[in-house]
C-alpha cells in the first residue's frame, strides 16, 4: 500500500472539491430534468444526488481520501469519460465510499535551500531533487528501490559537457557522410 502525506490544508481543499463537484453535476442535462425524469434515469432527484455525494466528500473529517487523485482525475474530465449523470455518480461514489485516508502533514513547506558556497552561486541553477512534489510527500520507507539509486546518483556523473558531445557529434556526421561519399 502506498502512504504519502498532503501538505494542503484539508478543510479548504475539500471546498474547492465540493464546489468543483457541483459544478460538475450540473452540467449534466439530468439536472435540468423534471423529478420525475430525474428519478426516472438516476433512481433518485438531482438534489438528493448532489447532497449524497457532497455528504460523502464532507465525512472525511481526519484528511482526504486516499482516491484524492483519482477524483480529481474524474472531476476534471468527467464530460469526456462519462456520457451520462448516474455513470459519473457511480464513479464518485465508488471512489468516496473509501475509509483509507491521506496522512495531513502538519510539518511546514520545505524552504528552498541556498547554495552556501559563493563560487557556485554564479553557476546556472540546477533542479532541486526533492521527494516532495504537488504538496504530496512519501512516506519514509514508502520509495521505489530503482528511484531511490537515482535519487542517490551523483547527478554531475549524469551530465556531459555540451562542446565534448557537439565535436562527437559533428565527427560522427563527418565520418559518415565521407563514407557516403566514397
Amino acid at each position: 500500500m502506498h502512504f504519502v502525506k498532503i501538505r494542503h490544508n484539508w478543510d479548504k481543499l475539500k471546498s474547492m472539491l465540493s464546489f468543483q463537484l457541483k459544478l460538475v453535476l450540473s452540467e449534466y442535462p439530468e439536472a435540468k430534468m423534471t423529478t420525475d425524469q430525474q428519478n426516472a434515469s438516476l433512481g433518485e432527484t438531482y438534489s438528493d444526488l448532489v447532497k449524497r455525494l457532497d455528504e460523502e466528500l464532507h465525512s472525511f473529517n481526519e484528511g482526504p481520501p486516499f482516491t484524492l487523485q483519482r477524483i480529481c482525475e474524474i472531476l476534471l474530465t468527467a464530460r469526456s469519460i462519462y456520457p451520462n449523470l448516474s455513470k459519473l455518480a457511480l464513479a464518485l461514489e465508488k471512489n468516496l465510499l473509501v475509509t483509507s485516508t491521506l496522512t495531513v502533514c502538519t510539518n511546514p513547506y520545505p524552504q528552498m535551500m541556498r547554495n552556501p558556497e559563493p563560487e557556485k552561486a554564479s553557476e546556472e541553477a540546477q533542479p532541486r531533487s526533492d521527494p516532495i512534489q504537488n504538496g504530496v510527500e512519501p512516506v519514509v520507507g514508502d520509495r521505489d528501490e530503482v528511484m531511490t539509486e537515482v535519487e542517490e546518483a551523483d547527478i554531475e556523473d549524469m551530465t556531459i559537457d555540451m562542446d565534448a558531445f557537439q565535436e562527437m557529434v559533428g565527427s560522427s556526421e563527418a565520418n559518415s557522410t565521407v563514407a557516403g561519399n566514397s
